[in-house]
């Protein structure tokens, strides 16, 4: 299906909870636990998948907070696996649960991992993550490579002044796996945009003018990609803020508790409750029709924009 603005939205990105065991600096600094009561079921989140597929999804990224808190995340995997017109299944994960998890995640028919990790250095990690462990990361990335996961996405999320000093050590990930690394602009999804805190694209290809860049892995990915020569892998440059790629966005969210929001960067959102509770997937349907519609042509990132929710609610 296309929006009012031409684009075809084709990709699917569905928050199955808002928990966490983390607490990033960035997202949930200074939270309390967040609750389990308005997460919807296995069923319903596949209702919602089969209702996407009618209007063009082919796509489906599992997110959060930590989607590998659900107990039932493998059969939620393995539904949406056995729906005929997915042709890719992708979750993002801290990472903290994954050790253990990979061989049942490619079984049921996960295609690829995206990790966070922000930090390669223990006490500095365990820091900005509000007490996570990067031995259990390091150990979930080995045994995902183990298992056949190939590319290993890695997205840093760059602070100025506390892990942009990490940018080299980072890349050298690309060297000899095929890992590629993504650096994520900060963005204002919170009561305060720290615009100190942004670091650009611009800023690390300027630092780093050996990065050669690469043709796009897939239509509408966010990242402009480079790589060092001779390495397997790629570092990719996430922008919203300072080199918006709007006009070529493919995706849509829904959030744990059924809302769809159309844009990362607008606060219109549209339940989804009602339609599931009415048991008619013809009304889910449309109500998905009509939110795509509404799809603004660009985000507010840039025009003083703040959301109410930060990225744990609304699905990172």
């Amino acid at each position: 299906m296309n929006d009012q603005f031409g684009r075809t939205i084709t990709y699917l990105r569905l928050s199955l909870t808002e928990r966490c065991t983390l607490k990033c600096a960035y997202c949930r600094a200074g939270e309390g636990e967040c609750p389990k009561k308005s997460e919807l079921s296995g069923e319903e989140f596949l209702r919602i998948v089969r209702a996407f597929t009618a209007v063009g999804i082919k796509k489906v990224r599992l997110t959060g907070g930590e989607p590998m808190l659900r107990r039932d995340l493998l059969d939620i995997i393995s539904g949406i696996r056995a729906i005929d017109a997915i042709e890719e299944i992708v979750i993002t994960t801290n990472g903290q649960h994954l050790a253990g998890m990979c061989a049942q995640l490619k079984q049921v028919g996960l295609n690829r991992l995206n990790i966070s990790l922000d930090s390669l250095k223990p006490e500095r990690y365990a820091e900005i993550t509000g007490g996570g462990s990067l031995e259990k990361v390091l150990s979930g990335i080995d045994e995902a490579l183990a298992a056949g996961f190939q590319p290993i996405k890695i997205n840093a999320v760059l602070l100025r002044g506390q892990n942009d000093d990490e940018i080299d050590d980072f890349i050298a990930l690309t060297k000899d796996q095929p890992i590629n690394v993504r650096f994520i602009e900060y963005m204002p999804l919170s009561a305060t945009d720290r615009t100190d805190l942004r670091v650009t694209g611009e800023e690390i290809l300027r630092a780093h003018p050996a990065l050669q860049p690469v043709e796009p892995a897939y239509a509408g990915q966010p990242s402009r990609d480079y790589q060092m020569p001779g390495h397997k892998g790629r570092v990719g440059l996430i922008n919203p803020v300072s080199h918006r790629f709007c006009a070529d966005c493919n995706r849509v969210r829904v959030m744990s508790d059924g809302m769809l929001r159309p844009c990362l960067g607008s606060n219109e959102e549209y339940s989804l409750k009602e339609a599931l509770e009415s048991g008619d997937d013809a009304v889910l349907i449309e109500t998905i029709r009509a939110a795509i519609r509404q799809k603004p042509e660009t985000h507010c990132f840039d025009s003083g924009f703040l959301t109410g929710k930060n990225m744990s609610h609304i699905g990172g």
